[in-house]
């Protein structure tokens, strides 16, 4: 798929993953609409690229059916959609205060897991509606999972199951779009450069990226954009979660 003048939606797209693949799209000629948790990093992060900040809580169907919208007033429907809203706690099944609450655990599923879903849904609700591309494509979903959904570590029970949740998601997703000409596939990232780590110190990132193999170092953002912008490329690439993390496999804790 040529990205150049094509509608995307990024979801998350103020920061960190989400901003690195707006801007390449925004780079590659994409018209982008930025989803955000936050609107008015959202709306700040679209000024930069040229694209359209919107607000939205991609838990909630309401929100993300508004939020769709809008992006397709100002772009018209999306042929990208790319989903790097989440979100990452740490907190033990039981720990000193106590057991997790449910809600904590809920809340988890609700942003990483049904926030994917939501977005995907209407998606392929559009998508389907438009003209086939030259390639048999009407639109290509790329999904934001983790490594921790294969290596989850102590604490990580609520992450690990909604990042292993959209892996399962990828497949029986990419079939189901099969007859309509949409592509879904998923990357899993493994320790990157985001605003989370960069609020650790100098000596505790450095040793977060030495536990890589290779390269031994933090992921960067532009790297996960670029995977992005390959599987988009790439008609070929369907239905399959690409681990990107220099050959890590996290222990347990």
């Amino acid at each position: 798929m040529d990205i150049q003048g094509l509608a995307a939606i990024v979801t998350g797209g103020a920061s960190g993953l989400g901003a690195a693949t707006a801007g390449l799209l925004a780079a590659e000629g994409a018209k982008v609409a930025i989803l955000d948790y936050n609107a008015a990093a959202a709306e700040e992060m679209a000024a930069r690229i040229g694209g359209v900040g919107i607000g939205c809580d991609v838990s909630d169907g309401a929100s993300v059916a508004e939020a769709f919208a809008r992006a397709t007033a100002a772009h018209g429907p999306a042929r990208i959609l790319v989903n790097c809203a989440g979100v990452a706690p740490a907190q033990k099944i039981l720990g000193r205060s106590g057991v997790m609450p449910l809600e904590d655990f809920a809340r988890t599923i609700g942003v990483n897991l049904i926030g994917s879903f939501a977005t995907l849904r209407l998606f392929f609700e559009a998508a389907a509606g438009l003209e086939s591309l030259p390639t048999g494509e009407r639109g290509v979903v790329v999904n934001t999972a983790s490594i921790a959904a294969y290596e989850g570590q102590v604490g990580q029970t609520a992450y690990a199951a909604s990042k292993g949740g959209v892996v399962g998601l990828t497949l029986p997703a990419a079939r189901e779009g099969a007859s309509l000409g949409i592509r879904v596939c998923t990357i899993a990232p493994g320790i990157f450069e985001t605003a989370m780590l960069k609020g650790l110190p100098e000596a505790a990132q450095e040793s977060l990226g030495q536990s890589v193999p290779f390269p031994p170092r933090l992921g960067r953002p532009e790297e996960y954009a670029r995977l992005v912008r390959f599987i988009v490329e790439n008609e070929m690439l369907n239905g399959e979660t690409i681990r990107l993390d220099g050959a890590l496999r996290m222990g347990a804790r």
